[in-house]
């Protein structure tokens, strides 16, 4: 089972395997407050697309493809996560976005 969730919530128990998505520490985060597995960094929008993005609800589609496209040309990283949801049996995406419906992970967790 694949989770989202903002890296800003409690960890628990049944979160399972925890990964952050994002390019950049979340601030004010510690990192045994982020009780992270892995911090896959790389699998994070660039900086050029993040920016661009600014979370803008009217740019999301266009997001989503070239995010897509940054992923695919990518693979690596990606089947390396893909490998990771194969071994755990509960996988949560982390994300520090405060948009909850407009974030990478959602765009990670649909090609998942």
């Amino acid at each position: 089972m694949i989770k989202l969730k903002r890296i800003y919530e409690k960890a628990e128990k049944d979160d399972g395997y925890r990964v952050l998505v994002d390019r950049l520490w979340p601030r004010g985060i510690s990192k045994e407050r982020a009780a992270l597995d892995l911090w896959l960094k790389d699998i994070a929008p660039s900086t050029e697309l993040r920016q661009w993005f600014g979370h803008d609800p009217e740019k999301w589609v266009s997001f989503q493809e070239k995010y897509r496209a940054e992923i695919m040309a990518n693979k690596e990283v990606f089947n390396q996560l893909k490998e990771i949801v194969k071994k755990h049996k509960d996988v949560t995406i982390l994300y520090g976005a405060k948009d909850e419906v407009h974030n990478e992970a959602q765009v990670i967790k649909e090609l998942l």
